[in-house]
């Protein structure tokens, strides 16, 4: 005989938890967020059409230039892992606040430097309200738009970075002609307050109900864990590298060395060399929208896309510099800038990589760990160009060369990851289909 039924039924087996609605409210508080990592991309990027200026106005060499970014940098780098773990932490809106308030001051204090040593202390301040700002940005549209959206979400996000950098290109650079030093980076500045009343005004961490739970904390030993579980994850380890490989190249030819690049060693005007450093932008926004809906569509297309990139931008990178005569043609320079518009979207790829391998408490982690990849390659390229530039007396083609160590290193790391992770994902997605299969009782 069948026992009677219990009075107290069993609870019906726990549904996860629905992604997030999207909709016009999504859209409008991640906007806000995304305006802010703008404005920080502007102040990042300020230098790279203000190097020749630098150097005149601190009298330094090519090392010394190279200073300014490679401290912002390293400062950068240094603090993607703080601010994955304060991300998870406090949430989006506090970060982020504190992170205008940071790089607005930076600005502000290299506008009116007096000396090369104020003005780096200023980098350094703005290089740390910068580091707050993308990964903030990143765990935003995870807690507003649904998983599905979250390739596109990332590669829109590189995109405003990328308008960012336009507007560095050719707004600051025509300001700083007719305005000069102090004029044009103390108002920009002033962008800065303007994002930080949006974010007071309008930025949410999450919809109404959908608070994520509370995150427990055991002061060291949780920052222990937080790290060390992302880490053993071979999907973040493999994001970390893809974002080193591809990033880098553009990075230091728009953050200090395509204008001095262009100018000195290509001998074009300083408006011809800003237009090519305004093709590299263009292209950026053009590759970005491409590569986010190849990936949200076709997820496998993750990894041939970054080794395709590395690969066109290691060919013409060489193609210029190897050029025999005494300046590259104009179509060869301009095949390079049309390149090394992919490699910022090729880099968005590595969060790809790693937000399918964490779960949602460990998403800031996660992608601060991705994120320094990119940053120390561009950091250790700034300063090898530099070093050697001084080195050899100004030789561009030696320098410039370095950048393949990075890249031969990074191609060795993503194809010993690679299957590793793919193995991973199928291990994960066969579990979650198991786990979604209920029995009734």
């Amino acid at each position: 005989m069948s026992s009677p039924a219990s009075p107290h039924p069993a609870p019906p087996p726990a549904v996860p938890p629905a992604d997030p609605p999207g909709g016009r409210r999504a859209v409008l508080v991640w906007g806000v967020g995304v305006c802010v990592y703008l404005v920080a991309v502007v102040f990042r990027t300020s230098l790279g059409v203000a190097g020749l200026d630098a150097a005149d106005r601190f009298h330094v060499n090519a090392s010394a230039l190279s200073a300014f970014s490679i401290l912002q940098l390293l400062v950068y780098a240094g603090m993607q892992i703080p601010v994955g773990l304060m991300v998870d932490r406090l949430g989006t809106r506090r970060v982020l606040t504190l992170g205008i308030v940071l790089f607005t001051a930076g600005q502000l204090g290299f506008a009116l430097s007096p000396s090369y040593g104020m003005a780096l202390a200023a980098r350094a301040l703005l290089g740390c309200g910068d580091a707050m700002t993308f990964i903030a940005v990143l765990r935003l549209g995870s807690r507003w738009f649904p998983a599905r959206r979250g390739p596109l979400v990332v590669q829109v996000a590189g995109l405003f970075g990328v308008i960012g950098n336009l507007l560095s290109t050719i707004v600051l650079a025509r300001v700083l002609e007719d305005w000069g030093w102090t004029a044009t980076f103390a108002g920009s500045a002033g962008a800065g307050v303007v994002v930080l009343a949006l974010v007071l005004a309008f930025l949410k961490d999450h919809p109404e109900g959908a608070a994520p739970a509370p995150v427990p904390h055991a002061g060291a030993a949780y920052v222990r864990h937080q790290i060390a579980t992302a880490w053993r994850e071979p999907g973040t380890r493999l994001g970390l590298w893809v974002h080193f490989t591809t990033q880098f190249p553009a990075m230091v030819f728009l953050l200090l060395w395509g204008m001095p690049f262009l100018v000195e060693a290509q001998g074009l005007s300083r408006g011809r060399a800003g237009e090519l450093l305004t093709v590299v932008v263009l292209s950026n926004m053009v590759v970005s929208l491409v590569y986010g809906q190849l990936i949200a569509r076709h997820h496998r297309a993750r990894a041939p896309l970054a080794l395709g990139t590395i690969a066109a931008t290691a060919f013409v990178w060489a193609a210029t510099v190897a050029h025999p005569g005494a300046h590259a043609p104009m179509w060869l320079l301009v095949t390079l800038c049309l390149v090394l518009g992919a490699c910022g979207p090729a880099s968005m790829i590595g969060f790809d990589f790693a937000r399918p391998a964490n779960p949602p408490e460990r998403q800031g982690t996660a992608s601060g760990i991705v994120n320094i990849g990119g940053f120390t390659a561009s950091m250790t390229t700034l300063f090898a160009i530099g070093v050697l530039l001084d080195a050899t007396g100004g030789s561009y083609r030696v320098a410039f060369s370095s950048v393949f160590v990075l890249q031969a290193l990074g191609i060795t790391q993503i194809l010993r990851l690679r299957a590793r992770t793919a193995r991973r994902e199928r291990e994960r997605l066969v579990a979650s289909r198991v786990e979604a299969v209920h029995v009734p009782v």
